[in-house]
């Protein structure tokens, strides 16, 4: 049965679920109405490293309303048996309440639980702590690291010794935190043994998961709903100690419990993008052709976990070069755990390779589009594995042609706008396509409408709408008759709304289940003696909105509200499922882009401006192309944050973050945001999955700070290794 027509996939759909979004009828965790809901505030550490030596609650227990006050002191031991199932690091993940021990500053070291809000921040407040206090280490440079991750091909060393132009450069990063709109929130109610949570995640089932660990509870008897994310970023793809706070509280006091982060508690009870130093040593011929790099890194961790990304993989196959020798090391510190955001590892190694082939580009005289060019790998030189696909020669060609980077003078400095410097700046981007096993249950009712469930989540990307898109097209039927239900752990498991999977793995799931519905309402028409279809080749029968007919006889036929009504059923039912295939990989698959930026600097201040940004990405089959334009815009607006203002700021004495707030934790704003254009060259990759899609949410962050530090360099003159790059380092 081939040749179903696609008329929804494709479409520049508006958001199926907007009109819920904009009255304010969308619930997010803490919106749920709970009956006799109690409220929790945690209180947090004071110190960066220590011991607790007391905590006197008296005055908080004797406040009215205050159900009860826990700490390490009185909380009950919780098994906190060991999960695989869930995206914690190596470790020992934070186990709330169970020791006297403090490993940063803000972690959870009691928690009021109270009638209301307000008498619960009050209660808190009134809580005393008493700590024995260590000095805590925050030097990224300096103090011990783990054991490295290595990766070595040919004799990088030996190779840069000879190369005829080498390049010795360091680069830094700052932590960025996520800073989400919707701040992390947990609701938890017990019916005895079952636990039910509402809660901000962004993987439903990693969270069952953990829960059902930490409190040594069978997998069943948890439920979490999640139905809308307010934003993620990342920030949601693991059970953080609050979300055990409100299930663990709500036991104690025998009623819901809810707890709803602060802003500032955001910057230490979830995760962050870890700072890094990047040391890049880089050997090419005189014509720009690579022979040779070294990649010495360091990242920060917490003492507890040790957390790692996948920051090696861009300098293994990006460019082709014989020799490459890699060392990633994390460096454990006194902090909180960090986690992915968006781009993860992929972005920090992209800014550091795409800003030294800039400054490689420079030094050769060769123009950096045409650099990139005479490094094109034929084939992935990390796996010797073909690409699935790899237009990156295309995107490099639009975005040349569209951004108009021929009219560029090369020399720096070289334009100005009355006190402003004009310069221009490219990268590219790479990101990995990942996918992973997922189901998805579909239901076709007797009036010929359908249910799609899916235990994913939907952060932004506009999962609801373009899972709605694949289905449609899939079962035959018009968008409105189709409802995608998500966020419930009742439903068919997915894998982490992140990573830019969730399309290619929920969606082929969905294909998968919404194809197979649609043969067995076929096989049951042309096996049936009363319908029109009867004894028809189903091969040559498609669904045109509703009505199965064969394709070259569109008026013979019936719909399936016909068919199911006159056999008497009240529905169809199919589970669909996904699995990446086992075995050796036969290509390396990954979404590519070119990033094209203008900045203005100002030639007195070092402020900078971002005038234009092009983005031309290879993400395979754009499902909504609307829905792919939010993401792009909503990632290159990140990749500004990263590239000019994000910035963590760390009192070295105590480990207090002092800028945890929007008033000093910069983030662009509609002044920041210039005219942003995406573009999709066309293609689809059926290697990577069934529908042909590669991520895009990740790919559309990655290659904006190299772009935009390049164009920095092109106005000004003056190359920074660090971001973000403020205007004091311009001056």
């Amino acid at each position: 049965m081939t040749g179903q027509p696609s008329n929804a996939v494709g479409v520049p759909t508006s958001r199926v679920e907007g009109r819920l979004k904009v009255t304010g009828a969308a619930r997010y965790a803490a919106d749920f109405p709970v009956d006799d809901v109690l409220y929790a505030v945690v209180v947090d550490s004071t110190i960066g490293r220590g011991r607790i030596t007391g905590i006197e609650a008296g005055a908080a227990t004797a406040q009215p309303g205050v159900r009860a006050v826990l700490s390490h002191l009185n909380a009950p031991r919780l098994p906190y048996r060991d999960n695989t199932g869930s995206n914690n690091p190596a470790g020992q993940r934070l186990r709330v309440f169970q020791d006297d021990q403090v490993r940063f500053f803000g972690q959870p070291v009691a928690v009021v639980v109270a009638a209301t809000l307000q008498d619960a921040q009050h209660a808190a407040s009134l809580v005393e702590v008493d700590y024995e206090a260590e000095q805590p280490s925050f030097d990224l440079d300096s103090a011990p690291a783990n054991d490295p991750e290595t990766y070595a091909r040919g004799t990088a060393d030996q190779a840069l010794t000879s190369a005829p132009v080498r390049l010795d450069l360091t680069y830094r990063t700052s932590r960025n935190h996520h800073n989400p709109m919707e701040p992390h929130a947990t609701i938890a109610s017990w019916d005895g043994d079952q636990l039910t949570v509402w809660d901000k995640t962004q993987w439903i089932n990693g969270t069952q998961a953990e829960l059902a660990a930490v409190f040594g509870i069978p997998l069943a008897s948890v439920r979490v709903l999640n139905p809308f994310v307010g934003g993620g970023f990342g920030s949601g793809p693991r059970c953080w100690p609050h979300v055990t706070v409100a299930a663990l509280t709500a036991r104690q006091v025998g009623q819901p419990v809810k707890v709803v982060l602060t802003r500032r508690q955001m910057y230490f009870g979830t995760g962050f993008r870890p700072a890094y130093t990047y040391q890049l040593r880089l050997g090419a011929d005189r014509r720009g052709r690579l022979t040779a790099t070294t990649h010495h890194i360091r990242a920060e961790t917490s003492r507890y976990e040790n957390f790692q990304e996948g920051i090696l993989a861009p300098g293994q196959m990006l460019y082709s070069m014989p020799h490459v020798s890699q060392e990633y090391r994390t460096v454990p510190l006194d902090v909180n755990t960090p986690l992915w955001i968006r781009g993860p590892g992929w972005a920090t190694a992209s800014y550091v390779i795409e800003s030294a082939m800039d400054e490689l580009a420079y030094q050769v005289g060769v123009d950096p589009a045409e650099l990139r060019y005479r490094n094109e790998p034929e084939r992935d030189e990390s796996t010797d594995l073909p690409f699935s696909t790899r237009r990156l020669r295309e995107c490099l060609a639009v975005g040349v042609r569209e951004f108009g980077w021929q009219q560029r003078p090369r020399a720096p400095r070289a334009r100005r706008d009355g006190d402003w410097l004009i310069g221009t700046g490219m990268a590219v981007s790479v990101y990995d396509t990942l996918r992973n096993a997922a189901q998805a249950q579909v239901r076709l009712a007797a009036d010929g409408t359908a249910i799609v469930e899916a235990a994913s989540s939907d952060m932004g990307p506009g999962t609801y709408t373009s899972m709605t898109q694949v289905a449609a097209d899939a079962l035959g039927l018009d968008l409105d008759g189709v409802q995608f239900r998500l966020g419930d752990s009742l439903m068919p498991p997915t894998p982490p709304h992140g990573g830019s999977q969730t399309m290619a793995s929920v969606g082929s799931a969905v294909q998968d289940g919404c194809d197979s519905l649609r043969r067995q309402a076929i096989t049951l028409a042309v096996q049936d003696r009363n319908s029109p279809l009867y004894g028809a080749d189903p091969d040559t029968v498609i669904v045109r909105r509703g009505r199965m007919s064969p394709r070259d006889q569109p008026a013979h036929g019936e719909t399936y509200r016909q068919l199911l009504t006159r056999q008497g059923r009240t529905h169809l039912e199919a589970r669909g499922s996904f699995a990446p295939p086992t075995g050796p990989a036969r290509f390396s698959m990954h979404a590519y882009g070119a990033l094209f930026a203008e900045v203005a600097v100002d030639a007195r201040l070092g402020i900078v401006r971002i005038r234009r940004l092009l983005g031309v990405f290879d993400a395979g089959r754009i499902i909504n192309p609307a829905l792919a334009d939010s993401q792009a815009i909503g990632g290159m607006v990140g990749g500004i944050g990263t590239a000019l203002l994000e910035h963590t700021v760390t009192d070295p004495r105590d480990g207090r973050i002092t800028n945890a707030n929007f008033a000093d934790y910069l983030v662009p704003v509609n002044a920041d945001v210039p005219d942003l254009r995406a573009i999709y060259v066309r293609g689809q990759d059926f290697e990577a999955d069934p529908i042909g899609v590669k991520g895009l949410g990740e790919l559309v962050h990655v290659g904006v700070a190299p772009a935009i530090a390049n164009a920095v360099f092109h106005a000004t003159g003056r190359r920074i290794r660090e971001l973000p790059i403020t205007a004091d380092m311009l001056q």
